[in-house]
This record gives C-alpha cells, sequence and structure tokens, in this order.
C-alpha cells in the first residue's frame, strides 16, 4: 500500500452521493494498493480459472453516516485485474471502475530472523509496456497501532460506489485486524495520465507520505445495497 497525500479538491468531482471524504489529522489520501486473492468463491461456488489473481487498485476514503454511526469506507477509481470475466461481473454487480489488462506478481515475504528482507511486486502491461508497484520489507508483521496512519489506511470496512442513476452503492467488506510491516523502500513506476487521469500526475509521482505491506486474511464482501440518504 502506497499512499499519497492530496488536495481533497481534487477529489470532490469522484465523492459518491451521501458520503464525504474521510480525513486522518486533518489530511486527505489516495493509495495504491496491491494484493492476491486466494481461493476466492462466489456464493460459496469456485469458479474455474478464477479463484486465484492478483488486483492492483487505486483508491480514496469515505465516510457514510448510518443513523449514529460512522461507516468508514472505501471508493475505488480505478481497479485492474488479470482476466476480463472479474472485471464484467464487478462493472455489473457494484458499477466499480474495473477494467482487465495482463497482470503478474512476484511475492517472496521474509523469514522468520528479524533481519531477513521480503519483496513484493504487482506489474501490469498498459500503454505498450510493464508499470509496477513494488515494496521492500524486513522482518516481521506488526500489529496496527491505535491513531496511525496504517490504522486509517486499512480500517475502512466498506465500499461505496457512485450508480449511472445517481445513487450510492453500499457493501460491507469484513475481515480482522491486518498486521503491518513498514516498507523499507517502495516504488510505482506507471503510466499515470492515461491510465488514472492527468489530475494524478503530479501526486503518483511523488515519493509516496507512507508506505507498508498487510498480511492480508480471509475476507468476506457483501452483497450491495444503496444508501439512505437523510
Amino acid at each position: 500500500m502506497l499512499n499519497y497525500e492530496v488536495d481533497p479538491t481534487l477529489l470532490a468531482s469522484r465523492v459518491p452521493r451521501g458520503t464525504e471524504l474521510d480525513v486522518w489529522n486533518g489530511r486527505t489520501f489516495v493509495s495504491l494498493v496491491g494484493f492476491r486473492f486466494l481461493d476466492t468463491r462466489v456464493l460459496g461456488f469456485r469458479i474455474p480459472f478464477h479463484t486465484n489473481f492478483d488486483e492492483v487498485n487505486l483508491r480514496f476514503y469515505v465516510r457514510h453516516r448510518s443513523g449514529n454511526e460512522w461507516r468508514r469506507g472505501v471508493v475505488f477509481v480505478k481497479e485492474i485485474v488479470p482476466r476480463t470475466a472479474i472485471a464484467l461481473v464487478a462493472r455489473w454487480a457494484y458499477n466499480e471502475q474495473y477494467i482487465a489488462l495482463p497482470m503478474r506478481s512476484e511475492i517472496e515475504l521474509p523469514s522468520n530472523s528479524d533481519a531477513a528482507r521480503g519483496t513484493m511486486s504487482y506489474s501490469w502491461k498498459w500503454a505498450g509496456r510493464w508499470n509496477e508497484l513494488r515494496a521492500q520489507v524486513e522482518g516481521g508483521p506488526s500489529p496496527l497501532i491505535a491513531g496511525s496512519a496504517a490504522e486509517f489506511i486499512t480500517e475502512h470496512y466498506w465500499g461505496y460506489a457512485a450508480q449511472r442513476d445517481g445513487s450510492t452503492l453500499e457493501y460491507r467488506v469484513e475481515h480482522p485486524s491486518w498486521r503491518v510491516w513498514p516498507a523499507t523502500a517502495s516504488n510505482f513506476d506507471g503510466d499515470v495520465a492515461t491510465l488514472y487521469g492527468p489530475e494524478f500526475v503530479n501526486i503518483l509521482s511523488s515519493h509516496p507520505s507512507s508506505a507498508f505491506v498487510a498480511d492480508g486474511s480471509e475476507i468476506i464482501v457483501r452483497q450491495g445495497r444503496p444508501t439512505r440518504i437523510a
């Protein structure tokens, strides 16, 4: 997860109806996130050739008021997967901004030694060349620290997606709290302007405000439903 501070006005037009930007210590962030789905099931069933695959997404953070509860969630600018069927289903079911591109990844976790290093990289082919998201870590992962930037980035358990009719779809994402490694080195090399838009070029070309790797877990994505707007 590579996290970049951004001027909130840049995201204003992308904020789904009924939500508002969520901030950490007065700062607004977008994140480039690479991860691997393993043993994926849809309605309890494995779909052949679609159970293990990579994804890279660009996302930002919002919150939605539901009664007396603030629900903290994410909004995706774009999500990249390697198979067309996955992208089509996600666009149809959630109206999320999925595209299918050739992808590859290399995951080398550290051993138990405190001095051991690990490297994670996710790559996708776009505009005639390979783009890459990479991070390096050392030692073992640690529990999230309350109030930290890593806690803010990972502890968003809802997804929000603007729909074609102007409404907002809300869906719950369930997983335990993750442990994280702070990245000792990180890098993103990609064609930002044509993939994400020229407004993100300066942001994603700069050094991230923070970078870390989460150990992941089992995860459940619940069926979406329209949000209630007071």
